[in-house]
This record gives C-alpha cells, sequence and structure tokens, in this order.
C-alpha cells in the first residue's frame, strides 16, 4: 500500500484534498493531508510573517519523522509544487513517487515568484498591500481561505539534486484555464524530458475540487 502526503497550494489547508482523501482510503492507501505553518486557523500574526519556504518543506519532514514515512508520494498542488520539490531534495531518499498536480517544478534558484506570470504576481502582489507578509486569498472562493506568507512566495529554492534521484516524477496539466494559467511552458518543457511523465486533466486548477474522482484515478493508477 502507498503511502500519499497530499500538500495544498496557496490560501489552502488540508480540507483542498476532502473529495480526494477519502477515495484513497477507500483504496486502502494511508493518507495524511497537510495544512502549512502560516496556513493554520489559530496561527499569530508573527507565525504567518515569518514561515516562509523552508518552513514548508520543513512541515512536510516533520510529517515523514512523525509517522515514520520512507515510502511516500508526495503530491503538491500549485503553490506546493515548490515544497515537495524542496522536500524531496531534503528527505534522504524517503521519497518514492512526486506528482505535481498543475503545480510549479522549480529549478535550482527559482522561486514561485519568479516562476509564474504577470497575472499571478499582480495577485501576489495587490495581495500584500494590507500587510507587507501575507497575501490576501483572491477573489470569491472557499471562506476557509487564509491569507498566505508572502515570505514563502519570494523565496528562492536551494535544490541539491537529490530530489532529481525519486525516480517516478509526474507533472499533472490542468488545460481548463488556458487564458491564466502559469504552467503551459512548464508543460512544453517537462514534455521534452524523458524523466517525467506528463498527464492532462480538462478541468479547471482546482481539479481536487472539479473532479476528485479523476485525480483520485491518477494517483492510484501510478
Amino acid at each position: 500500500m502507498t503511502t500519499f502526503v497530499l500538500v495544498p497550494g496557496a490560501w489552502k489547508g488540508s480540507w483542498s484534498f476532502e473529495a480526494v482523501t477519502p477515495l484513497l482510503e477507500r483504496a486502502g492507501h494511508t493518507v495524511h493531508a497537510l495544512t502549512l505553518t502560516g496556513l493554520r486557523p489559530d496561527d499569530d500574526r508573527s507565525t504567518v510573517a515569518s514561515a516562509n519556504l523552508d518552513t514548508h518543506a520543513d512541515d512536510v519532514l516533520r510529517l515523514l519523522d512523525r509517522h515514520r514515512v520512507t515510502d511516500a508520494t508526495l503530491v503538491g498542488h500549485s503553490y506546493a509544487g515548490m515544497v515537495i520539490a524542496a522536500a524531496a531534495d531534503r528527505a534522504a531518499g524517503r521519497i518514492s513517487r512526486l506528482v505535481h498536480l498543475d503545480a510549479y517544478v522549480p529549478r535550482d534558484g527559482e522561486s514561485c515568484w519568479s516562476s509564474t506570470n504577470a497575472h499571478f504576481r499582480d495577485v501576489f502582489a495587490a495581495g500584500a498591500a494590507a500587510t507587507g507578509y501575507a497575501v490576501r486569498p483572491p477573489g470569491d472562493g472557499d471562506p476557509r481561505r487564509r491569507p498566505h506568507p508572502l515570505a514563502s512566495f519570494v523565496q528562492t529554492i536551494r535544490l541539491t539534486g537529490a530530489h532529481e534521484r525519486v525516480t517516478r516524477r509526474e507533472f499533472v496539466y490542468c488545460s481548463g484555464w488556458e487564458d491564466r494559467t502559469p504552467f503551459a511552458a512548464l508543460r512544453t518543457r517537462l514534455r521534452a524530458d524523458p524523466a517525467w511523465r506528463v498527464h492532462e486533466l480538462p478541468t479547471g486548477h482546482d481539479a481536487m475540487h472539479e473532479a476528485p474522482e479523476a485525480v483520485a484515478a491518477l494517483l492510484l493508477g501510478g
């Protein structure tokens, strides 16, 4: 059986995977869905202000330690592609599969800010204007969304290359929001890389909500 660690994207918590988790568990697998530091309902201002990409990678590593996981499938949505890459690079061989679910796939020295498009840089800048350290959720969405630590968007990732020893690396491209997606060029890049397997879902960005059965089937079919 597989141990899945599900890491949500910006502004969201473990609830982001609430429709997918029971499908994986019903198939007999162990599932841990994370809420990252700074996104928890009881996190205070200083916690949100200080949380960065390293903090979030450490969240994943602590979960692996706590549950003594040695053979994990990390699934990261959107921003969390940065998180699972950083965690895998530091996990000392405890990751067997990476799934970037419509998510960033960073190279050393990149950040979420540098990897995204002008639309989302505008979203980040406008959203952080009120506090200078937390990016408010854009638009009208799930009321459970919370302001996201700005530092995690702008911190550059440092990768040693150890994450490239994860033999199963997959990217899922959601094609239903072509007008705003920052991932079109990434899909092209990874399709040309034999180390990666690229999938496509005809959904908007939040595939876990729009098509949980399809997401679960993809994860289970790996």
